[in-house]
């Protein structure tokens, strides 16, 4: 059996549905071909079957300026349906002593919280945010929507301007020189790397010093999808079906097909071939797209030997902990910071800056570290993602996958280590302890099973209590 369209796109994760709606829209004939039985990929909400009503989003929540990408608006996600929440106080990081470092949607009140742990650092903080602002909006957001320049072309063009030259100098900086070079307070300092951690950056890697900055003049905060992740990569659905796109699941691909040096369709895991006339795309990952489903005599050599160098974010796995609650946390730190009863995130675990050290250490030799985490309780923003008057809350946390040396020990661990996460969490929200209804707890092990890296690997979803 053979089908024939002008676009295949691998995958029907956020990604693979922009484009293939983009395609659709261009005139295209489009499918996309995904192996789970739901689109969206990471975009995941669940319903906890034990206690039905209890919505939990098991993988992306804290969506990043989403309303700000030029593919919300040109796919017309919110007449399908998506609602996104931009909480005012977006992150509040309490230390254990009960302060609360604060980021809001307003500058000003974000200055006056630094100015309570360094008034040196609050001037700083002003200072970036002032000279970037300008640079994010008349280089940066151009450039990101923009097909990208070779880097050589890309320094000439910036060394023109004396922007362009002090956008060149912080970038050669890594993320960690840039924090230890302009701020002073252990917590200050902690805070903003956590913040660029969250963008998957090796804190130590030179070249992007300049995301700091970036974080501290940009205009884009977290958001959250009202009705769960889902919500979106629904909404995203419908626009590729408006373009007149096929999404097809439960479709493993075999193999991409090559014919005279050219992509040219898929075959799958039960033996069809769909053809492509113009465009095969994939949206899966480098080891996914260049080793499993290209044959070896097709590749180049160094094309292939560059996919099998490729390597994953040390720190990019999570460990997530989701509660029912007949009640939101309220956090001990309200008592002098009222406003943390609508944080949006928040962050615990985190005092100073010797703490990504210590992380970075367990991650490489694949331990345990003391905790830091951070989460939500989105129920706080949005009440259709629990029954009435009823909450759900969440916390993440960085962990290794290989943990003792072997990934599988994460299903021995689990328990343990969610009741490590809870002890911090109610010791920050003592409430907590006589407010659980429900809980359970994924590891860096079940996101894989669940988001397989590897394209033959079964998948399944684990869960546990407290």
């Amino acid at each position: 059996m053979t089908s024939t369209y002008d676009a295949i796109i691998l995958g029907a994760g956020h990604n693979g549905l922009i484009l293939q709606a983009y395609l659709g829209k261009a005139g295209m004939k489009t499918i996309a071909l995904e192996r789970r039985a739901v689109a969206g990929g990471g975009l995941s909400t669940i319903e906890d079957s034990r206690l039905p009503g209890f919505l939990h989003n098991t993988h992306a929540f804290f969506l990043r300026a989403i309303t700000a990408m030029p593919w919300y608006a040109d796919l017309a996600l919110e007449r399908n349906g998506t609602q996104l929440i931009e909480p005012e106080l977006n992150v509040a990081l309490i230390t254990g002593d009960g302060r609360a470092l604060e980021w809001w949607t307003d500058i000003g009140k974000t200055i006056d919280s630094f100015a309570a742990f360094s008034l040196r650092d609050a001037a700083t903080l002003r200072r970036w945010h002032d000279e970037f602002v300008p640079i994010v909006a008349q280089m940066l957001a151009p450039e990101a929507r923009s097909p990208p320049l070779p880097p050589e072309e890309r320094r000439a063009l910036l060394s023109r301007t004396s922007a362009g030259r002090r956008l060149l100098t912080v970038s050669a900086l890594s993320p960690l020189e840039f924090v230890e070079q302009e701020f002073e307070h252990p917590t200050i300092k902690a805070g903003l790397l956590f913040f660029n951690g969250l963008r998957e950056v090796d804190l130590r890697l030179p070249g992007f010093g300049h995301h700091i900055a970036v974080l501290l003049a940009s205009p884009a905060k977290a958001q959250m999808a009202r009705g769960g992740s889902a919500a979106l990569a629904r909404a995203l659905e419908a626009a590729v079906r408006e373009a007149g796109g096929e999404i097809r699941l439960n479709t493993e691909p075999e193999r991409i097909v090559v014919e005279g040096g050219r992509a040219v369709g898929i075959e799958t895991r039960d033996g069809e071939l769909i053809r492509a006339k113009h465009v095969v795309a994939s949206s899966l990952n480098p080891h996914q797209t260049f080793l499993d489903l290209l044959d070896e005599d097709l590749l180049p050599r160094e094309m292939r030997e560059r996919a099998q160098r490729f390597r994953y974010n040390l720190l990019a796995p999570l460990f997530a902990m989701h509660l029912n609650l007949s009640e939101p946390p309220r956090y001990s730190a309200s008592a002098d910071h009222p406003e943390l009863a609508r944080a949006f995130m928040v962050i615990l675990g985190l005092d100073h800056v010797d703490r990504f050290a210590d992380i970075v250490r367990h991650h490489e030799a694949g331990t345990i570290p003391p905790t830091v985490m951070w989460g939500a309780c989105p129920t706080l923003f949005d009440a259709s993602q629990a029954p009435a008057r009823r909450h759900t809350a969440f916390m993440w946390e960085k962990l290794p996958y290989r943990v003792h040396g072997d990934a599988e020990n994460w299903d021995r661990l689990r328990d343990e280590h969610a009741r490590a996460m809870f002890k911090l969490w109610q010791a920050h929200a003592p409430n907590l302890a006589d407010a659980i209804l429900g809980s359970f707890a994924r590891t860096p092990l079940d996101t894989e099973r669940d988001l397989p890296n590897k394209p033959s690997r079964r998948q399944h979803h684990r869960a546990s209590r407290l």
